[in-house]
């Protein structure tokens, strides 16, 4: 079965890049039609998209976060990359990774917290 795990620093200080990895086990990143995209919630705030890389390796992103998001893979490590740029307080939040087909997401990684503070 598909399995996702995030992984990175819990702490980062403004102005920063932030850098997290999602591992995928149990399955290809590159098998067809299949989403791989990051997702974070800020406390008590709702889940917000961040961006995503296809199976064939094109990227999308949030329009709010596209000046300082980038999201690449390593097909040979089966894991996918983001690194959020001048981070700032405002970027707390638990980062998750989970695999889309159409409009439906799943499996999830189970998140991983992400605290900006000086």
């Amino acid at each position: 079965q598909v399995q996702l795990q995030e992984s990175g620093p819990g702490l980062a200080k403004p102005s920063q890049t932030l850098s997290l990895t999602c591992t995928v086990s149990g399955g290809s990143i590159t098998t067809n039609d299949y989403y791989w995209s990051w997702f974070r919630q800020p406390p008590g705030k709702g889940l917000e998209w961040m961006g995503g890389i296809s199976y064939s390796g094109s990227t999308y992103y949030s329009p709010s976060l596209k000046s300082r998001t980038s999201i690449s893979r390593d097909t040979s490590k089966n894991q996918i990359t983001l690194h959020l740029t001048s981070v700032t307080p405002e970027d707390t939040a638990v980062y998750y990774c989970a695999r889309g087909f159409d409009f439906s997401w799943g499996p999830w990684g189970q998140g991983t917290l992400v605290t900006v503070s000086s």
